[in-house]
């Protein structure tokens, strides 16, 4: 019995005395998460503002080729359709089958072309992550932190531990005066 009062009696000295601890010694300690907000930082920086838009660019000229190869097939598929009352059943079949064929290797070439995009949009992030993470690191350290977070991964948290701001004038400084 005298255990379990014991043991009662040791939990609740330990619960009352950590929130006394934290109070004294926790303002003056820096937080050990930081939060970043990743798109801003590629997209607010200089650095990362002219990597999106090289990839931008590409993206345009994907969707011009698309729209342009859309007027084309969409041109060709009426034609067909006319032709349809002057044409023997078979003969339309053929022109329709490989019309179809055509369509089909049209978008996955397309595809093809987008999921490269995409790829070159993915690698350019990339290396820009590597490019900045000797700046980001040397924020963390700066401020004792042991870990950043991409801020869309937490649910809240105070402004104070959020570097984005700090970090794309950082980034901003250093790609301006190269």
């Amino acid at each position: 019995m005298w255990r379990g009062v014991g043991l009662w009696l040791v939990m609740g000295l330990s619960l009352s005395a950590h929130p006394l601890i934290a109070q004294d010694v926790g303002l003056n300690l820096p937080p050990p998460i930081l939060t970043i907000d990743q798109d801003r930082l590629f997209q607010e920086t200089g650095l990362g503002s002219r990597s999106a838009g090289a990839i931008e660019a590409e993206v345009e000229t994907l969707a011009a080729e698309n729209a342009r190869i859309e007027g084309a097939l969409i041109a060709r598929e009426q034609e067909l359709t006319e032709r349809r009352a002057t044409l023997q059943p078979e003969e339309f079949r053929a022109l329709a089958d490989a019309f179809d064929a055509d369509v089909q290797r049209i978008r996955e070439a397309q595809d093809e072309k987008a999921r490269e995009v995409n790829r070159l949009r993915e690698l350019a992030r990339q290396e820009f992550f590597n490019d900045v993470a000797g700046i980001i690191s040397d924020i963390v350290r700066e401020r004792g932190a042991l870990v950043v977070l991409d801020r869309r991964d937490v649910f809240l948290s105070a402004d104070r531990i959020d570097i984005t701001d700090e970090a794309i004038a950082r980034v901003n400084a250093v790609s301006d005066s190269e």
